[in-house]
């Protein structure tokens, strides 16, 4: 595994700080009420099997000691696989804090060992540099362009040189909106437009996404690699 210097690393902090926050109380209560309202097998996204994210991230080839982060993890079951595999050094990043402490509970007591993000992924300053940074069904959901760059900017901050991005969106021709939310539809060349430089296409899938109420999704996951620092 590369490793960098923790205090050099701390000082990229510096160039993001004067973008400002941006209120995020409408986005969070719209996350925290759908969790409330429904079960965790009930939201639109939830797969009782993250196949295809397991398949890319383990293609990615990282040893079980490094950093993951899941951005937009809430109560999803792809930290349990993960964990169950042995990987463990694990971060779940949400907005939702109600969605985090379903998956806590589930847990028991592995959670202890996990890391915990209850944020806005665009306002995320990772504590620590990450060998994977996975999103399935994040990314997407951000239609102004000054949230995506902020997107971008976390990634870059948290993801070492050489570390892994695996990401799934809506593909092109696939649902426009999602829980009453717009999103932006994507191809590998609008997202490696949004990416810029400093990632490389590694691989690329489709999915069928079926919810648990009986819908299609169509969705694109890719597999980047980080080939240079971007901070």
């Amino acid at each position: 595994m590369n490793r960098i210097s923790i205090g050099s690393w701390l000082r990229d902090f510096e160039d993001l700080s004067w973008r400002g926050a941006v209120s995020v109380v409408d986005k969070k209560a719209h996350w925290q009420n759908l969790y409330r309202e429904k079960a965790p097998t009930e939201v639109s996204w939830h797969q009782s099997e993250p196949e295809l994210s397991l398949q890319l991230m383990h293609s990615s080839g990282i040893d079980r000691d490094e950093a993951v982060i899941d951005v937009g993890g809430g109560a999803s079951l792809l930290v349990d696989y993960l964990w169950k595999e042995g990987f463990s050094n694990l971060a779940v990043l949400d907005i939702s804090g109600y969605a985090l402490s379903v998956a806590k509970q589930r847990l028991g007591d592995a959670a202890a060992s996990i890391e915990w993000y209850e944020t806005d992924v665009t306002e995320f300053m990772p504590p620590h540099p990450f060998s994977l940074w996975h999103d399935r069904a994040v990314f997407h959901f951000l239609t102004a362009k000054p949230d995506r760059e902020k997107y971008i900017d976390a990634l870059n901050l948290a993801l070492r040189p050489n570390g892994h991005l695996v990401i799934a969106a809506f593909a092109i021709g696939g649902p426009e909106k999602c829980s009453g939310l717009d999103i932006v539809q994507y191809d590998a060349a609008k997202l490696m437009r949004e990416l810029g430089k400093g990632f490389e296409l590694m691989e690329e899938r489709e999915e069928l996404h079926v919810t648990p109420a009986g819908g299609e999704q169509k969705f694109t996951y890719f597999r980047f690699s980080k080939t240079e620092a971007t901070v």
